[in-house]
Formats: C-alpha cells, structure tokens, sequence
C-alpha cells in the first residue's frame, strides 16, 4: 500500500478531498495545503489523469524528525530508494524548510541527494551512479523539524492540462478555474457564462466538467517513464476515464472585450477538444443578458493591479453588478478578485465569501443567490 500526498491550493483542500473519495481510495486525510490517502500502484496513473482541483500527486516515503544533519541523513539513507529508482535512474531534490533548526535548503539538499545516493549505489554495487535514465523527482519538506520525504510522480503541475499554450495577462490556474466551476454547482444542465473570459480557462473547465471528461488525458507524466510503474497501468486508467464520459450539447459561453483573447480562448477550446460545446465571442460584459429560470455565471475579472488602472477595475465591477441586478432570479453567480472592495463597487454583500488562492496572489470568492 502506497501513501499518497496531493498538494493544492490553499482553500481547495475539501474539494479535492471529496475527488480523491469519489476515485474510490482510503484513508483520506484533509490537510492544510495537502490530501493523503492510501492506494496501490493502480491509483498512481488514476489520481493523475483524474484529478481536476490537485497541484500534483506525490508519494509519501517516509517522514521522521529532522534535527540535525545526521538524523537528515539516516532518515533519508532508510528508504527504500531502489524499489522506485533504477541503476540508471537521475534523482535531483529539491524542497523547503520552515520553522525548523535546518533552515539552509540548500545544505539539506545536499544531505538528502548524499543519503539516497549511498543507498542506491550499495544497492547496485556502484561508487559512481550514472544518472543518465528518467527523472525520479526527490522532494523534501521539513516544517517544524518533521521531514517528510516523497517522490513526484507528476513531473510538470496538474494545472498544466496541455491545452493553455498561450494565453492573455493574468492567467487563471486551470485547477482553480475548475474548482470555481464544482463550487458553483454547475453539472452541465443550465445555461453557464463567463463575461470575462480571458483565454478562456474557466469556459473549458466547465465543459470538461460537463462532458466529465478527465483533465489528465491529454497531457504525459514523469511517472509514465518509470520501470517501477507498469505502463499497463497507465493504459487502464486512461480506458477507465474514457468510458466515464458523457455525449451532450450544453449552454457554455464565454465573453471578453478583447478580440485578441477570444481567439486565443477558442484556439485552447480546440486544444482541449471542446470546441463543440463552448461558444466564445467578442462582448462587453456591461451588456450580457441571460435567459433561462436557472443558471450559473463564473467569472474572474480584472483585478487592477496588472490588467487595467485600479479605478477602471472598480468602473468594471459597478457596471457588472447592474447586470447582476438584471439577470433572473436563481442563477447563482461566482466572482473570483483579489480586489479587496469588490463588494463595496459591486453595490451587494455576497451570500457567502471564500478565501482562495491563485498561485501566491491572495484572492476570494464571493458567491451571490438571488
């Protein structure tokens, strides 16, 4: 049984919590930052192609206290490392360190890349290891002198689903954009909108997420390359999401301003094969109108501080809430800025307000039900 250990974006945890159960694996554990679980090797390629809210899949080898450079060391030189990592096999590190005695990264790099080394070099009877095979990713983590110790099985961010080559200012995160998509509820039967919809990342997540077409699909893993992991494994995972997914037309529109930005949004709807089941098109958001007794409108606007004068931000948001007033009464409506007044301009207190992060910028959701 192997443990897993899945980062996210703070604010995030309970949703990808909640996919980790629904792929059917044990022992689930919410952290702060971070989901565990217990899987086998099976849910390895699984939890990759899968998973739409997680930053990555990592594999928990071990965890000890870490006071000194010694117990960095023995900690590390008692892992298993052969049974992951080849004769071959190239093993950098790399980590942090918070609160703890050991607080030089580099320095416990370097007793980490030390121990593993030593271990596998008596493994295979080697002084010198030739690290001229696959990338078998070390991380380390020590806070509060614990060191926890893994393997990253993903290589390149779960966000990066391969469908956002390019893309306007400010982009959105794809796991955050899908995240925003869950928390509106949206299921692919009601007319979905994004009046500011950029390179259209939140439009495609939400097609994704109607058609449950699994993020991963499209896109390789470090892990793919291992010995350790059965390329089987990786081909039933796939079938399996596959034979998950749904046929049907849906209601999903995306607008902006910006010529420029909707042609790059329906060059990424043709990258992440939804092209047929989003519309994007050059529109002034101060203008969207919305038809239908049910819907759901999520949006991430400009904050200011990058993509427009803080000031035509606010005009933004004040324009936007005099749409909100004229949209029917049960669509629900989720906004997505870092702006710190956005209520204030919007002209209404959302019903319910989250703290989220995109990337290091500190943001919140405010959800509005009529």
């Amino acid at each position: 049984m192997l443990t897993f250990a899945i980062p996210c974006l703070f604010g995030l945890e309970g949703l990808v919590g909640d996919e980790v159960r629904r792929l059917g694996l044990s022992g689930v554990q919410v952290e702060n930052g971070r989901v565990l679980c217990q899987g086998t090797m099976a849910d390895l390629p699984r939890l990759n192609v899968n998973l739409r809210c997680g930053e990555r899949v990592l594999v928990l080898l071990a965890s000890f206290p870490a006071r000194s450079f010694e117990a960095l060391y023995q900690g590390t030189a008692a892992v298993p490392w052969e049974e992951f990592i080849p004769r071959e096999g190239r093993f950098p590190v790399k980590g942090h360190a918070l609160d703890s005695q050991l607080h030089s990264v580099p320095d416990c790099q370097k007793i980490v890349n030390k121990a593993a080394a030593e271990r596998l070099g008596r493994a295979y009877g080697l002084q010198r290891l030739p690290e001229t095979g696959e990338k078998h990713q070390i991380q380390f983590a020590i806070l509060r002198d614990q060191c926890c110790l893994y393997l990253d099985t993903t290589g390149p961010g779960l966000h990066k689903r391969g469908y956002r080559a390019v893309g306007v200012e400010a982009p959105l995160r794809e796991t955050l954009a899908a995240a925003m998509v869950l928390l509106s509820r949206y299921r692919g039967r009601d007319p979905f909108r994004d009046p500011f919809c950029g390179s259209g990342t939140i439009a495609i997540e939400a097609a994704l997420i109607a058609k449950n077409r699994a993020p991963g699909l499209d896109r390789t893993f470090d892990a793919q390359r291992w010995a350790c992991v059965d390329s089987r494994l990786w081909l039933d995972a796939a079938g399996e999401a596959m034979d998950r997914e749904f046929d049907g037309q849906y209601d999903i529109w995306g607008g902006d301003i910006d010529p420029k930005a909707v042609r790059i949004a329906r060059e990424n709807a043709v990258k992440a094969g939804v092209e047929e089941l989003v519309r994007f098109e050059t529109a002034d958001a101060a203008r969207l109108r919305c038809q239908g007794e049910y819907g759901q409108i999520v949006t991430n606007p400009p904050y200011g501080e990058r993509m427009l004068e803080k000031q035509e931000a606010e005009a933004l948001y004040a324009a936007f809430g005099q749409v909100y007033r004229s949209i029917p009464p049960r669509w629900r409506v989720l906004v997505l800025t870092s702006h710190p007044e956005f209520e204030r301009f919007f002209g209404r207190k959302a019903d319910r307000k989250r703290k989220l992060y995109n990337g290091m910028m500190k943001c919140a959701l405010y959800q509005f039900s009529r």
